[in-house]
């Protein structure tokens, strides 16, 4: 695989060069809305570097879904993308991405020719089913503290970061409550020594 397409290296070499003769590689800035909820789907991302955060919208509130991670894509957008149908979330790049947008012209042919971009959305199907269980089971019986302290052990661990800096309000939508509840739970947990919080950084030091 030559060096135009090492970053498609857990594709095989025939795929990754037709995908990159076909696609489209842009760097997103932070925050940008890439997928509006009713948008019908014209290109189907890959996250080379970067992260992508999806949600759905019920009624006024939103949830954070799951995140794309590099070698990842999305598979409501892929569903929506091969049925031709809307699209029922909505993603946001989470910081600066580069992005390999695919032409969803190409998926059904692709499919087709190269078995492997079968297996990358299959299991990108049972990681998203086993994320989804796991977010409904937190929904079903965990109290808030411990839905958001495990919220940001999760956002630190995907971002290989050490702190976390967004707002109260950002982290209420992505856990579809309000910032008060957010606010309240945080300092109960710096409270009981779980975390810190200082200049808008939040930090875990000590474990559930």
């Amino acid at each position: 695989m030559n060096s135009k397409t090492n970053f498609l290296s857990f594709l095989t070499p025939d795929l990754a060069t037709e995908i990159l003769e076909k696609s489209s590689l842009e760097l997103i800035p932070k925050g940008t809305e890439i997928l509006r909820t009713e948008q019908y789907v014209k290109v189907l991302p890959i996250v080379i570097d970067g992260l992508i955060k999806v949600y759905s919208r019920f009624n006024e509130k939103e949830l954070l879904l799951y995140y794309i991670a590099p070698k990842e894509s999305c598979i409501m957008t892929f569903y929506a993308a091969l049925k031709n149908t809307p699209s029922k979330v909505f993603a946001i790049t989470e910081e600066e991405s580069k992005v390999l947008l695919l032409p969803v012209r190409y998926l059904s042919t692709w499919l087709k020719k190269y078995p492997d971009f079968n297996i990358l959305f299959y299991s990108q199907f049972n990681l998203r089913y086993s994320e989804l269980l796991d977010t409904i089971g937190q929904l079903l019986i965990d109290k808030m503290d411990k839905r958001l302290y495990f919220h940001l052990k999760k956002k630190l661990d995907i971002t290989q970061s050490s702190s976390i800096k967004m707002s109260h309000s950002e982290l209420a939508n992505e856990l579809g409550t309000a910032r008060e509840v957010i606010s309240r739970t945080l300092k109960k947990l710096e409270i009981e020594n779980k975390i810190t919080q200082t200049s808008g950084s939040i930090r875990i030091i000590n474990s559930w």
